[in-house]
């Protein structure tokens, strides 16, 4: 990973979307902080497309393309994206997003990975999920370490689902989806952009390995700095690393591509 500062400014110039996780890349201690928020606001009145690609559920996604400064936010670790209209917002579904037996197979790994580990609980934000199961590992008392998330992940694959970690949930779900398939089909049908574009124009910034995808596909990947707590048990690092962590190390790289882009004006 080289540092964010390195990122060539012809490069940064070109940049016309901002790709980003949210929970403990724009969040710190579940805070949204002001300097990320900030940085979001001035790239949306710079004219660069905001779109947050997150794990976090249905519910907050209706909210946060309602309220905030995003062109598009993708939920639920890629099974829709939320697209701003005039009147309010499309929803544009992943087409393998599970069926109506969703919801029974998804109970019976909940209880299931309940019953191996003590004291674990799936997320508080659950209610308001539409495709997923959420184990918190970290987000709210008790905590878990990774080898506690490593173990819900495998338990949730015994049983034939596909589970990523975050930084504070384990996710699982069934269907042939990612945060990256879901970025990459809205990227390429809603605003035209070829794969080549995709590469060239597209800036994303994460900190956990269920960003393991996009760091991997998009050249311009950038890590806040707390990623470096993940970065033994992944296997694709993103390209560059914030000096700073959480929402401040988000505001970092975001003031790299508003200095470039102010030079164009």
């Amino acid at each position: 990973m080289q540092p964010i500062a390195a990122l060539p400014e012809s490069t940064s110039r070109r940049i016309g979307f901002v790709l980003c996780d949210i929970d403990d890349t724009l969040t710190r201690n579940g805070f949204l902080l002001a300097q990320a928020y900030n940085a979001l606001w001035r790239l949306y009145q710079t004219g660069v497309k905001v779109i947050p690609v997150t794990g976090r559920p249905a519910g907050w996604c209706d909210m946060i393309i309602r309220q905030w400064p995003v062109d598009a936010v993708i939920g639920e670790n890629g099974a829709f994206a939320m697209l701003r209209t005039a009147g309010g917002y499309d929803l544009s579904l992943h087409s393998s997003v599970a069926g109506e037996e969703v919801k029974r197979k998804l109970d019976g790994i909940r209880d299931f990975v309940l019953g191996k580990i003590s004291g674990l609980k799936v997320a508080k934000d659950q209610a308001f999920r539409w495709f997923d199961l959420a184990f918190d590992f970290a987000e709210d008392p008790p905590r878990f370490g990774m080898d506690t998330a490593v173990k819900i992940k495998e338990l949730c694959e015994q049983k034939g689902a596909i589970a990523k970690i975050s930084s504070i949930h384990v996710n699982t779900w069934f269907g042939d989806y990612s945060k990256l398939d879901m970025a990459r089909e809205l990227l390429s049908k809603h605003y035209t952009l070829t794969d080549r574009e995709q590469r060239e124009r597209v800036f994303f910034c994460g900190d956990s390995p269920n960003d393991e995808p996009m760091f991997s596909y998009f050249p311009l990947s950038c890590g806040v700095e707390n990623i470096r707590t993940f970065l033994e048990v992944m296997k694709n690092p993103p390209s560059f690393v914030t000096r700073t962590s959480h929402g401040e190390g988000f505001a970092e790289a975001a003031e790299i591509i508003l200095t470039a882009h102010k030079g164009t004006e």
